[in-house]
C-alpha cells in the first residue's frame, strides 16, 4: 500500500477493517493512532513488545531513517515467511511421530481398559489354558485397570515439570543441547538454528541495522537456547574489537562452512550476501531433512500402529479361533 501512494494512516486503516481477529483490528488501531499524533512507526510498534520484537522495530526504524519504509516492510515480510515456514517444518517433523504415538498409546489404553476385560470374562467359561499371547494381554490389561490413574498421574506430572523447566534458562539450555546431540534431529535443529541465525544476521546487516544490536536480534531469535549463548558470547566479542568470523571460529557451534563464508563477506564488502546464501544452502537441507525424515516415519509409524492395535485384536481373537478349530474337527 505504501509504493502504491497510500498514506501510512490509511494503511492502519485498510489493515485494520480486513483483520479477522477483533484483537489484531484492534492492535492495528491502537497503532494507527499513536502514529496519527507524531510519533515514529518504531515508537508505536514498541508499545508492543508481545507481538513486535526488538528485531521487527529495529528494522522498521531502519527503515524510517532511510526513507525506505516500504522495501524495509516488505524485507520483513520476506523474513518472517521464511523463519516462520523454517520453523513449521521443523515443528511438523518432531510433533508428528509423536502425536500418532500419543494417540496409539492412548487407543491401546481404551483397549486394554474397556474391551479386554470383557473378552476376559468370554473366557473365563471355556475350562481351557488361553494362548500365551492371550494370558500377556490379560496380564497387561488388569495392571492397567489398575494403575491406570496413577500412570496418567505420573504422566501429566511429567509433562508439567518439563513446561515448568523450560521458564529456566539453565534447564532449558540443557534441553535444547539434549535436542541438538539427538540422531536425526538433531542436525534438524542444528541446520534449522544455522539458517535462522544466517537469516537474521543478513536482514539486519543489510538494513543498516548497526552491528551490535544486529547480534543482539540474532541472539533473541537464534530458537534454541545454545545458539542463542553462542551469538551473545560473538556479541561481545565483536563489541571488543574481533571480526564476526573470528569470533565465531572454533566454537563448536556454527559450522565450518559458515564462518568461511562469514570470513570471504568481511574481506569482500559482501557480508550480507554470504549469509543470505548461507541461510539458503541450511534451509533447503531442512526441507530436504524434514522431507526424508517424513517419508521415511509414515511407513514406520503406520507399521508400529499395525503391529501394535493388530497383536491386541489377534491375542484377544485367538482363543476364539482355537475354540472354533477344536469344535471343526470333532
Amino acid at each position: 500500500m505504501l509504493r502504491s501512494g497510500v498514506t501510512l494512516v490509511q494503511a492502519f486503516d485498510i489493515v485494520a477493517a480486513g483483520a479477522e481477529k477483533p484483537s489484531m483490528a484492534s492492535l492495528v488501531r491502537e497503532i494507527r493512532n499513536d502514529v496519527s499524533t507524531g510519533e515514529s512507526f518504531a515508537t508505536a510498534l514498541r508499545r508492543h513488545p508481545a507481538q513486535f520484537d526488538s528485531l521487527y522495530c529495529n528494522l522498521v526504524d531502519a527503515g524510517e531513517r532511510a526513507g525506505a519504509s516500504e522495501a524495509m516492510l516488505d524485507r520483513i515480510a520476506t523474513h518472517r515467511e521464511k523463519t516462520e515456514g523454517l520453523k513449521s517444518k521443523v515443528r511438523k517433523a518432531m510433533v508428528y511421530p509423536i502425536a500418532v504415538i500419543c494417540v496409539a498409546l492412548a487407543v491401546s489404553g481404551i483397549l486394554l481398559v474397556k474391551v479386554v476385560p470383557q473378552f476376559e470374562q468370554i473366557f473365563a467359561g471355556f475350562g481351557a489354558e488361553l494362548p500365551a499371547a492371550t494370558r500377556l494381554v490379560i496380564a497387561v490389561s488388569e495392571f492397567a485397570q489398575a494403575w491406570w490413574l496413577p500412570v496418567l498421574a505420573a504422566a501429566a506430572a511429567l509433562l508439567a515439570g518439563t513446561l515448568a523447566a523450560r521458564r529456566s534458562r539453565h534447564a532449558t539450555e540443557a534441553m535444547d543441547r539434549i535436542v541438538l546431540r539427538l540422531p536425526i534431529i538433531g542436525g534438524i535443529a542444528r541446520k534449522s538454528a544455522v539458517a535462522r541465525c544466517a537469516r537474521t544476521m543478513a536482514t539486519t546487516i543489510s538494513a543498516g541495522v548497526p552491528l551490535i544490536e544486529a547480534l543482539n536480534s540474532v541472539a533473541a531469535s537464534a530458537g534454541n537456547s545454545v545458539f542463542a549463548r553462542e551469538m551473545r558470547r560473538v556479541r561481545d566479542e565483536v563489541a571488543g574489537g574481533r571480526q564476526i568470523s573470528a569470533a565465531m571460529r572454533n566454537n563448536g557451534v556454527f559450522p565450518v562452512i559458515v564462518v568461511q563464508m562469514i570470513a570471504v563477506g568481511e574481506e569482500s564488502g559482501t557480508l550480507d550476501d554470504m549469509l543470505d546464501r548461507s541461510a539458503a544452502h541450511y534451509e533447503a537441507q531442512v526441507d530436504n531433512a524434514v522431507e526424508g525424515l517424513t517419508s521415511l516415519l509414515e511407513p514406520m509409524i503406520m507399521s508400529v500402529l499395525g503391529v501394535l492395535i493388530g497383536g491386541l485384536v489377534i491375542a484377544m481373537y485367538l482363543p476364539i479361533f482355537q475354540l472354533g478349530a477344536v469344535a471343526g474337527g470333532i
